[in-house]
């Protein structure tokens, strides 16, 4: 069961940890040359104003979070039985069984690699399962630009792999029935100082989000019809308001085609939601926690069995890209009825 509160006290400190050890693999800045480059490329558009030593320091700390978000995910799927063979480790002890032979037979193959090259490994492996190639995507994932060290990657496998001496059981379970990702909006908002400042964190309430779709989403349905309904967040944060719109879509489909298969009606209803969001991780954690909404409504019991659903997320400024709002200055060019924004961070999903 998680323990919401010490999760995210104890991953505040492996966060610490492992910000330490990135600036130490990365103190001679020969990983530094593309983040650089994007900075400068952004300070000459007008993106941005800030200094490259602020800049750099979001990097590092982007990077960071990911590493660690990645190995939440992957233990909420294990420990909940969506995958077939766990990754990291699991509530039992056959499963953490299976996941050092994993290890092990990996570092036979390739005796000179690290911890980090091990991670990649399995991060790569995760991506190939359906709905994670998105989570896992070294195109735009932060963590697979500014890589942990050997040692980084081993604390980070540690703290996942933690058990009580007393009881033998894991530190940190990740089992949930109801397969409830409530926790993450709390490692959204508070895992990152850095990032709290910067985008002003702060996750909607229960009773606000419901008081809002109840005045907005509710009366769009009853006047347009669930089928021609679509809503977006531009702001959409850990996925509150996009969790709450598939669940009133996803009952209208119920309610009307009851015949269709549950995975179908499932995506028509992810189909329904869309969600921006400046933050790359708060994207992450919002795809996930729509991805494991749709397996409980699909029925589907083994990630590898279900379906690719396709979720409609974005990281990127919902001010500036686009037809309707990016501007000139920033290297934007006619076409069409507007103006499409040419430059774009490396995160961002164009």
């Amino acid at each position: 069961m998680i323990d919401a509160k010490r999760l995210l006290t104890d991953l505040k400190r492996l966060r610490r940890t492992l910000d330490a050890d990135l600036r130490t693999a990365h103190a001679t800045g020969t990983h530094w040359d593309s983040v650089r480059a994007e900075w400068q490329d952004a300070f000459d558009r007008g993106r941005t104003r800030e200094t490259f030593a602020a800049f750099l320091d979001s990097a590092f700390d982007q990077s960071v979070v990911h590493w660690v978000l990645c190995c939440v995910f992957l233990r909420f799927l294990e420990d909940n039985g969506l995958v077939d063979r766990p990754f990291l480790s699991g509530p039992r002890e056959d499963q953490r069984d299976l996941a050092r032979e994993r290890q092990e037979i990996y570092f036979r193959a390739r005796p000179h690699d690290s911890d980090a090259e091990y991670l990649l490994a399995i991060f790569e492996e995760a991506a190939r399962l359906p709905g994670l190639s998105g989570l896992f995507d070294p195109a735009h994932n932060p963590l697979f630009r500014l890589p942990l060290s050997g040692d980084g990657a081993m604390e980070l496998l540690r703290f996942f792999r933690e058990v009580v001496p007393e009881t033998g059981a894991l530190a940190h379970d990740f089992t949930e029935a109801e397969w409830n990702t409530r926790f993450l909006g709390d490692l959204y908002q508070d895992l990152s100082e850095d990032a709290r400042k910067r985008y002003a964190l702060l996750q909607t309430p229960d009773f606000v989000e419901g008081w809002i779709l109840d005045r907005t989403l509710e009366p769009a349905i009853q006047e347009f019809g669930h089928e021609q309904v679509r809503m977006i967040d531009p702001a959409c944060g850990s996925g509150h308001f996009l969790l709450g719109g598939f669940e009133r879509l996803l009952r209208e489909w119920r309610r009307h085609t009851p015949d269709l298969p549950a995975t179908e009606l499932a995506q028509r209803a992810l189909d329904g939601v869309a969600g921006v969001d400046l933050n790359p991780f708060a994207v992450e954690i919002a795809r996930f926690r729509l991805l494991v909404a749709a397996l409980r409504a699909g029925g589907v019991a083994r990630l590898a069995s279900a379906p690719a659903f396709r979720m409609h997320l974005a990281a990127g400024d919902s001010l500036l890209h686009g037809r309707h709002f990016s501007r000139n200055e920033l290297g934007g060019a006619a076409e069409g009825f507007g103006r499409v924004l040419r430059h774009h961070y490396v995160a961002e999903d164009t």
